[in-house]
């Protein structure tokens, strides 16, 4: 499954803030999070997460201490998603080219596991508001893409910082409009013994600044 070619990716950015409205469709998703494969921790939090979109190629990232990736080792990621029975129907579902062969597929690579080859982490995302619905990590292992992490419960984004695997879901209070969620978590795991650790998880709280009543002055 190495060095795999085919439908394009659109490259998207890391979520922001929530500046869009989130589609319908993520109301009826009922995705769970796990992890798997080796036996790697998932994560579960809610509200929807979103980022701008572009129809230009991806660029892979290359972190840790492997080589830098070249055209022909990357990875079909949409060939790898559609292929993996442990990537749930409905995240298949979803995965559908936005322009042409353009799919909304984040990709990155870069050293979580040790292993001798870069691993690769891919994050599945809907057309239009990139909304992350599914995120995992494949781990080389004798020269095929293993599954060693998945997060389905949307939204979710999963990337690569200075070797660990972070995590960010946004949060929602009752009655937070889908366009302005509360906060978000970020859960950063650590491989350990053959899985995702979680190692620690930070919550950080979104600032309701418009049409918020002014904070009572001393003579109120």
């Amino acid at each position: 499954m190495r060095g795999l070619t085919g439908a394009k990716t659109m490259r998207v950015r890391r979520p922001a803030r929530a500046t869009t409205t989130a589609t319908s469709v993520l109301v009826a998703l009922t995705l769970s999070v796990t992890a798997c494969g080796t036996g790697g921790t998932g994560a579960r939090d809610e509200g929807p997460a979103h980022a701008d979109s572009a129809a230009s190629p991806p660029t892979s990232t290359a972190t840790g201490s492997k080589a830098p990736v070249s055209a022909a080792s990357r990875v079909d990621a949409v060939r790898l998603i559609k292929d993996d029975p442990l990537v749930s129907a409905e995240v298949k579902r979803l995965l559908k080219p936005c322009v042409a062969d353009e799919y909304p597929v984040d990709v990155s690579y870069g050293n979580l596991t040790g292993g001798t080859a870069n691993d690769v982490v891919v994050n599945v995302l809907t057309c239009g508001d990139a909304v992350g619905v599914g995120s995992y990590v494949y781990r080389d292992q004798d020269g095929a893409y293993v599954n060693v992490f998945r997060a389905e419960e949307p939204p979710v984004y999963a990337e690569i910082d200075r070797g660990d695997l972070v995590v960010t879901m946004q949060v929602y209070d009752r009655g937070d409009p889908v366009s302005s969620p509360s906060g978000e978590n970020v859960i950063t795991y650590r491989w350990t013994a053959g899985r995702f650790a979680e190692e620690f998880r930070t919550h950080n709280d979104y600032g309701k600044v418009s049409g918020a009543d002014p904070a009572p002055g001393p003579d109120s």
